[in-house]
């Protein structure tokens, strides 16, 4: 369980800096990437594809598979290298893990204790705010590390 938790601060470490990062730094050009850097370049379609190994067209088809979203890492990682460049690939949490986690697990809290405070108060014996809070706030401390936690 400490594992996954370290996992996650080191991931949310790592990230930090893309996640706020403007977002147009790593926005696709209309182009693509590799059409973008090739003509930045002055390479034509020729040269990279002797660089590749494979036909003019074949680099057309790439380049088009990159627009569409389609192309595979290795084409790409391929391509990259053969314009001189790295394919930097990563997976870039929109809020940190540790609060996604905190989050799910503050649902999965209040989806659970939700009925039984119901229950507790058709019976007239309410749990005031505070108390329910508390409540809440040690299921989730619970759950935070669960693998069940996803499951709802």
């Amino acid at each position: 369980m400490q594992t996954r938790r370290l996992a996650r601060r080191q991931l949310d470490l790592r990230s930090r800096h893309i996640r706020t990062a403007p977002v147009d730094v790593f926005a696709r050009p209309q182009s693509g990437w590799i059409r973008a850097v090739r003509d930045a370049l002055g390479m034509s379609t020729r040269d990279m594809a002797a660089r590749l190994g494979v036909t003019s067209m074949a680099v057309s088809k790439l380049e088009a598979s990159e627009r569409a979203g389609t192309i595979g890492l290795d084409t790409l990682t391929r391509a990259a290298d053969a314009l001189g460049c790295d394919v930097v690939y990563a997976l870039v949490p929109r809020v940190p893990l540790e609060q996604q986690v905190h989050r799910q697990a503050e649902v999965v809290a209040r989806a659970e204790l939700g009925p039984v405070a119901t229950t507790m108060a058709l019976e007239d014996q309410s749990v005031d705010a505070q108390a329910t809070q508390s409540l809440v706030e040690d299921r989730i401390a619970q759950l935070i590390d669960s693998r069940s936690l996803w499951r709802v």
